[in-house]
């Protein structure tokens, strides 16, 4: 019998999966890989080396989520940067770097922005704050990324060959469970939208392989008490009114068509991108590190010459081992 393999999206399933050692409890005939979903793990170097060319200006105070800190750039990180007397702070929320420009007019704050569509919706209500309060010190430096583009291209790949998707929770309050009948009808991969506790999860596999031994190529919302096929329409509408697609570079795919958020015309005025004109220098990959192919599907941690030797928690040398939903961070922890 052929082997089922699924993928999770999403990873807070990554974290939540290693923790309760799902794959322990499955038969051999179900094999679960992680994706590219973790938004830290898929931000590409050249973004954070771009981050770090900015920091480096007297007058600016970086900001952004405390995993996005401790990445590698080709050189060095943003924590590295703090290290050397640069204003590098880890803030909460967009909200917070709106905060700490209100209070330091004589500085520029930027606010390098990470996540998907739930993330996304909150930094667009922050740039329409700004805008009303005329805060012009206040700049985002967008690194967000849409997850669907990316879906469609695991769902077509034959390296690995994915059967079906345990489809990201979060993500789906946001934009429902629309987006994901056209890649279960076009791929043939079937789609369940989990929740995040371990029933949740295996209740979720158990409908993903029935779903595809029936070969019903449908979507199922598993998580109902929190997801509706239409979503949140209302944080769709904040974030089309500020945000436009773009073409963006994704860790381990490569740039792929429309995947990003660029800010609108009108908010152009906070785009950190625009404001600061930078020379980011030539992208050095780390050749034995394989957290590419880890967000692809297509290795594992365990396959990496540098997992748990060279590259742990407290000295990563990629993102997978730095970001609490990362892979590489989740096998190290539960699993190893």
């Amino acid at each position: 019998m052929k082997k089922i393999r699924l993928m999770e999206v999403c990873g807070t399933h990554t974290m939540a999966i290693a923790k309760a050692g799902i794959k322990k409890l499955l038969p051999s005939g179900i094999e679960l890989v992680s994706g590219p979903g973790c938004p830290v793990c898929v931000t590409a170097q050249g973004d954070i080396d771009r981050a770090i060319e900015i920091s480096r200006f007297d007058n600016v105070i970086m900001t952004t989520f405390g995993d996005m800190m401790r990445v590698p750039g080709t050189k060095e990180s943003l924590d590295d940067m703090r290290g050397k007397g640069h204003d590098v702070r880890l803030v909460y929320s967009c909200r917070d770097a709106l905060n700490i420009a209100r209070y330091n007019t004589g500085k520029k704050v930027v606010f390098m922005g990470v996540g998907f569509e739930t993330t996304s919706p909150t930094v667009a209500a922050t740039v329409i704050e700004a805008e009303k309060k005329g805060i012009r010190n206040f700049f985002v430096l967008s690194d967000f990324k849409l997850i669907f583009p990316a879906l469609e291209i695991m769902a077509k790949s034959e390296k690995p060959a994915i059967d079906g998707f345990i489809c990201p929770g979060h993500v789906s309050v946001i934009t429902g469970s629309m987006p994901y009948e056209k890649i279960a009808a076009k791929y043939g991969k079937p789609c369940v939208i989990a929740g995040f506790e371990t029933a949740d999860i295996l209740k979720s596999i158990i409908r993903l392989t029935d779903l595809i031994k029936r070969r019903e190529y449908s979507v199922v919302t598993e998580y109902k008490r929190a997801v509706k096929r239409s979503g949140n329409r209302k944080a769709q509408k904040i974030l089309n009114s500020v945000f436009e697609k773009s073409d963006t570079t994704w860790r381990g795919l490569g740039m792929i068509g429309k995947s990003g958020l660029r800010l609108k015309n009108e908010y152009r005025r906070f785009d950190a991108g625009g404001e600061f004109r930078v020379k980011i220098p030539r992208t050095k990959r780390r050749i034995a590190c394989i957290c590419g192919d880890i967000l692809k599907g297509a290795k594992s941690p365990v396959e990496c010459k540098l997992f748990g030797k060279a590259c742990t928690p407290r000295k990563p040398v990629g993102p997978c081992m730095v970001s609490s939903e990362g892979t590489c961070a989740a096998c190290y922890k539960y699993e190893k």
